[in-house]
């Protein structure tokens, strides 16, 4: 029987007369065919963005298919199960011991925690105080309380990972700041609104809401069912499968491609997001202005709020305090200082982690969030999902484009350092090692200049042509 090798070579030698043949060769050099493989790949290169487009036309004409409580029943069947593919996905891919190393974190959980819903929320307040105070007519008020409330929702569960993967960031890290975020959300989103609707916007207050609202209770248990079913058991499962069998699961990821799956399954995400809001006439029931006010502000808003996480998660002044490694001579203030604040200044894959969790905000437990604090039979329910699902829709869309930049970012360390490490070879020589010299034997003599050592060599070469000739 033949090797496995030997099928490969013979493969790679069809390949190669095929290549080879004239005809071909006419072909690839027809203009048809240099459009046609260029749209090929364009198509290939740039799938995500081309199924998005068809999955949002396909929620435009057919919404009562992929709505929640629609035909494919898609709060549990997307909802869970495309959201438990994905951290499956990720616990078959990740080790447990980093797993639990990053969990434990808790800098990492600070940074992105008050990045997600302190600071994003509050600067998105004070943007949209200021536009209602402007009483500008175009722009609907509730448009604004819906802004308001989607940034006071916590990260988002799925797309995070993906993206994070992609730009080979630390998609571990990733996880648990999605598990973090979105298990506290379900306590610190509603008394975020709480404390922001009051005053003029104590119209938005979800208390104050004409529609009887969901108890809170049923929130939480939505929440913790949701993210129990669909995070911590896929997860768990993944870590058991990959320890078990690690080979196996190594093969399983990179023959089938499973990054792949997990992107395709976030498409499926968006698409429940875009099929619920048509099937509530979301998008009817706002004027245009606000339409195209939001597309852009999203845009925006999400490049900006990447930028200050990044400078929220490489503060320059703590290199600049603590500039080299606490010694003997540093005082005690110093060595608690370094301990304590210069972990704060993360290394690339760790900062791609938080620059992707920080702004990016939930649909999919975001409506779940607001048609509980809203009640699901209110009339400008509608209205308050706008601003949500087009942010999910865009922030996946502007990540898909970030991630091309931080994975450049992120590799350009490792192919310096084979270079650091070849320039400092080349520059630094091995240094001679000195000490002792061993004391030799009296009947051994170390010849003393090249003449003796080229007599020594000369003496025995006559010796081993005498061998030689007496044989």
């Amino acid at each position: 029987m033949t090797s496995w090798s030997e099928h490969q070579q013979r493969w790679h030698e069809k390949k190669r007369r095929f290549k080879e043949n004239p005809t071909v060769v006419t072909i690839r050099k027809n203009k048809v065919y240099k459009a046609i493989s260029w749209v090929y790949h364009f198509l290939l290169d740039n799938w995500f963005f081309c199924l998005l487009g068809v999955f949002v036309g396909l929620a435009y004409k057919y919404p009562q298919f992929a709505k929640q409580g629609g035909m494919v029943r898609a709060e549990y069947s997307i909802g869970y199960g495309a959201v438990a593919v994905i951290f499956l996905i990720s616990g078959l891919s990740m080790s447990s011991r980093d797993l639990l190393k990053n969990a434990l974190n808790w800098r990492a959980h600070f940074i992105v925690l008050t990045s997600s819903f302190l600071i994003t929320s509050s600067i998105i307040y004070g943007i949209c105080s200021g536009i209602k105070s402007a009483h500008n007519h175009n722009i609907d008020s509730w448009v604004l309380v819906g802004m308001i409330v989607t940034h006071a929702c916590p990260t988002t569960v799925s797309s995070n990972v993906v993206m994070t993967k992609q730009a080979k960031g630390n998609d571990v890290l990733t996880l648990c700041e999605v598990f973090i975020g979105n298990i506290l959300g379900a306590f610190i989103t509603p008394a975020l609104l709480q404390m922001y609707m009051t005053g003029g916007w104590e119209f938005g207050n979800p208390q104050h809401q004409v529609t009887g609202t969901e108890p809170i209770s049923k929130l939480y248990g939505d929440t913790m069912q949701q993210l129990g079913s669909a995070v911590f058991a896929p997860t768990f499962v993944g870590q058991v499968v990959q320890n078990i069998f690690p080979k196996q699961t190594k093969w399983c990821l990179t023959t089938f491609k499973l990054s792949k799956v997990g992107s395709f399954m976030l498409l499926l995400i968006m698409f429940q997001s875009f099929s619920t809001a048509f099937a509530q006439n979301a998008f009817e029931s706002v004027s245009h202005a606000s339409i195209i006010f939001l597309v852009f502000f999203n845009i925006g808003i999400y490049l900006f709020f990447t930028v200050l996480c990044f400078f929220y998660a490489r503060p320059r002044w703590i290199l600049w305090i603590f500039n080299h490694e606490p010694t003997e001579e540093d005082s005690k203030l110093y060595k608690w200082g370094y301990r304590l604040l210069r972990p704060f200044y993360w290394n690339k894959r760790d900062t791609v982690a938080i620059l992707l969790c920080g702004p990016a905000k939930t649909a999919a437990l975001g409506v779940s969030l607001v048609s509980s604090q809203y009640g699901s039979q209110n009339p400008k329910l509608g209205i308050l999902l706008v601003p949500l699902v087009l942010y999910q829709a865009e922030q996946v869309l502007t990540a898909q484009i970030l991630t091309k930049f931080m994975k450049r970012w992120i590799m350009a360390d490792e192919k310096k350092q084979p270079d650091d490490e070849e320039a400092h070879l080349r520059d630094d020589p091995p240094e001679v090692l000195t000490g002792d010299v061993p004391v030799l034997p009296e009947d051994v003599t170390i010849p003393s200049s090249s003449s003796s050592s080229t007599a020594s060599i000369r003496d025995h070469d006559q010796a081993s042509s005498g061998e030689k000739h007496s044989h």
